[in-house]
């Protein structure tokens, strides 16, 4: 699993995809995390199964859902209070269940006739 980190300028998400991928590391997780701006979203998008949107980013939030769907990316916008995760464990939660909700939705797809 490949988590991308969105923020401005990739300074911010640069701790949450530190924090992410020490939290998964501790579950026996096999993810990695990185961090990515809006401007390099585009090519970022190509190695990330989630993206995971900073809270100060939610001015774009439909735009990046409009183009990570593109490539049945998942998105996540983060809580306000994401920084104060300092573990990651709640913010791998997100992801965890962001992924759950889409493979039941992929799952529902399916099954529909």
């Amino acid at each position: 699993m490949r988590i991308l980190v969105v923020c401005g300028a990739g300074a911010s998400s640069t701790f949450v995809a530190q924090r992410v991928r020490h939290a998964a590391h501790d579950q026996g997780l096999a993810y990695s995390a990185f961090a990515g701006t809006e401007l390099s979203l585009p090519i970022d998008l190509d190695a990330a199964d989630v993206v995971l949107v900073g809270p100060h980013m939610s001015h774009a939030l439909e735009r990046i859902e409009r183009v990570a769907s593109t490539r049945g990316t998942t998105v996540v916008l983060l809580p306000a209070d994401v920084f104060d995760d300092l573990d990651g464990t709640r913010t791998l939660a997100l992801v965890r269940d962001a992924l759950a909700v889409a493979d039941g939705a992929a799952q529902t797809t399916r099954d529909a006739p």
